[in-house]
Parts: C-alpha cells; structure tokens; sequence
C-alpha cells in the first residue's frame, strides 16, 4: 500500500510515549466466539503482518477509557456488557484518521455508534463511532456531512491511509468525548490493542504514518 507522510504528532517518540502511557504493552487480543487456540493463532497472524502504512486513528490523544471486552455498563448501571472496541478519549473537535486505505462500505448517524463509518481494507473492517456531523443524501447517494470540520465522507469512496475522516464528538450513547474504534479480521471482532502493540513494535524506532 501506499506510504503517508508523516505527522510531527504522531512522530515514532510520540507514539511511543502514547503507548507506554496507556500500558498498551499490557493489553491482550481478544476475538469473539474464537477458541484459545484461533486466539493465538490471530495474535501471531496479526504480529507477522507489516504496519508500515497504517496511522493511529485520533489526533490529540488523551488515554484510554474503556478497553475492548467486557465492563459494567456505562450509562451507570450493573449490567455487564460486551464492549467490541476500545474507547480513546480526545478533545471534542479532534480530527480522527482512517487507520488504513480501504472503501468506506458503510455510513449511518441513527445508532447507539453515533454518526459513523465503516471502511474496509481487505479481510479488514475498522469502525469509526460517536463522530460529529450527520449523514444527507443528494443526486449522488448518502454521506456524512461535518461543515464545520470541511469535511464529507461519502459511500463507496475510496480513502487514504491516515487521511481526516471525522471529528471526535458525542452523537449516539455516550458519556463524553472520545472515538470509539472497532476491528473486525475475517468477519470476528478484535481487541484494537493488539494491533496497536503491533505497529508499536514494528514502528517504535520509526515514524508512525498519519497525514494525507
């Protein structure tokens, strides 16, 4: 795939910092409906694969919220529910970058996600929620509309590694501001962090891909 320049912000010593800070090191891969076995099994698929284009999803990076698995509901009650994806807290306003090139085969702005989208990249599908903006339509078909961002995302559009696709806002079930990242390998939900410790390792003396 193509290589993105690289942004000062997420230069390789900074995206280590976010790493280290958040105890990403610490965190584990979890599939649903997967044996132990296809666990490990996509954890070393996952650690073989190369990062070299792939882009931290937000700008202005705060820490993590809630990690991919189970939790206790956020909305205050005792219920635990699964939480397929992890919680990255940022600025309400923050831009938020596809993770890899890939189409948007999805858009929507009337689930507990959000205003969101959904790219794929090859047996790859990443899931972007709780965006600001909303989703119209005009002569040629539905997109999401950010005006103040200046940005449009539209169905079947082809995107860029590292390129803006959103702002970080509080559309959908949400408690605060922050990007909500899911990932999906071959139709099974997987832990965001295993593939965040994966590029650390591979990027950690380089520089992270994240500008257009």
């Amino acid at each position: 795939m193509k290589q993105i320049k690289t942004s000062p912000m997420h230069s390789g010593s900074a995206f280590r910092r976010l790493m280290l800070l958040a105890g990403i090191s610490g965190l584990s891969a979890i599939a649903l409906g997967s044996s132990q076995n296809s666990v490990k099994a996509l954890e070393s698929r996952t650690q073989a694969m190369s990062w070299q284009g792939a882009s931290f999803p937000v700008e202005n990076f705060q820490g993590y919220t809630s990690p991919f698995g189970y939790r206790r509901s956020p909305d205050g009650g005792y219920n635990q529910e699964f939480h397929r994806g992890l919680d990255m807290a940022a600025p309400e306003g923050s831009y938020i970058r596809s993770w890899w090139a890939g189409k948007v085969v999805e858009i929507s702005d009337d689930s507990a996600c959000g205003t969101s989208v959904v790219i794929q990249s090859g047996e790859w599908v990443h899931i972007y929620c709780h965006m600001q903006g909303r989703v119209e339509r005009d002569g040629s078909g539905r997109y999401i509309s950010d005006r103040r961002g200046g940005l449009q995302v539209r169905e079947n559009q082809a995107i860029a590694a590292g390129a803006r696709i959103g702002r970080v806002g509080m559309t959908g079930r949400t408690t605060g501001p922050h990007l909500h990242w899911g990932l999906k390998y071959t139709g099974q939900w997987v832990d965001p962090a295993l593939v965040l410790r994966a590029m650390y390792t591979e990027q950690g003396s380089q520089s992270v891909s994240s500008r257009p």
